[in-house]
């Protein structure tokens, strides 16, 4: 199957460089409403069969244009949500900062038993995430799943076959920037394209937001 991971739009803790990764979350700026509108043009040749969002608002809201374009219901994955900042949560400090990217990168390396301060390890991470593929790869040949900058990222480095380990700390994940990959749950993942950019290009980019959850860990 075809697997397109698209990270969120655009949210208020993105510009401001928070970790806010507790459900309902945030909505989207005016940005990431914007950014979330060019979704369906920008796609308009992608033959998509199901839409997958997490649990949080922001993901909903940036899947809803492709699935009025498409006229696909929205089916809201529970594993799907951003990686929890536990201890973390709201903080902006480059200290903190720090210490969420270098646990995810552990966890994209194999070392799941790192523990995030205050919150779950990567083997609950990866159960989690890895099932709601599982269910995504049962029920479409290819399927739009909006996820998170982290989540996304994490999974990425350590399923995609045909990327080295470290690839979750050095490779950005712009606001609806779209990874596609293909193979199925059984044989394995490769990595077909990384956007980093929003799915509508440079122009929807915002340079000066702080983006916690998108940024290399060089970034941080």
């Amino acid at each position: 199957m075809r697997l397109l991971l698209i990270r969120h739009g655009q949210t208020p803790a993105n510009v401001l460089g928070q970790l806010d990764t507790a459900s309902p979350g945030p909505g989207l700026t005016e940005l990431g409403a914007r950014q979330a509108a060019v979704i369906p043009e920008a796609m308009r040749f992608e033959s998509i069969d199901a839409i997958f969002a997490s649990t949080l608002v922001r993901t909903q809201l940036t899947a809803e244009p492709l699935s009025l374009d498409r006229r696909l219901d929205v089916r809201v994955g529970h594993g799907l949500h951003e990686i929890e900042a536990g201890a973390l949560e709201g903080r902006s400090d480059r200290e903190s900062v720090r210490a969420y990217l270098e646990t995810i990168v552990a966890w994209g390396t194999g070392n799941l038993d790192v523990t995030m301060p205050g919150a779950a390890d990567g083997h609950s991470f990866f159960e989690r995430f890895d099932a709601d593929i599982e269910i995504a790869a049962a029920q479409a040949d290819t399927a739009a799943v909006f996820s998170h900058g982290a989540a996304i990222r994490v999974w990425t480095a350590a399923r995609a076959h045909n990327v080295p380990p470290t690839f979750a700390g050095t490779n950005e994940l712009g606001n609806t920037g779209v990874v596609e990959l293909i193979g199925s749950p059984q044989d394995g993942w490769t990595l077909v394209s990384w956007a980093g950019l929003p799915v509508g290009g440079a122009r929807l980019a915002d340079e000066s937001a702080q983006d916690p959850t998108g940024r290399p860990v060089s970034n941080a």
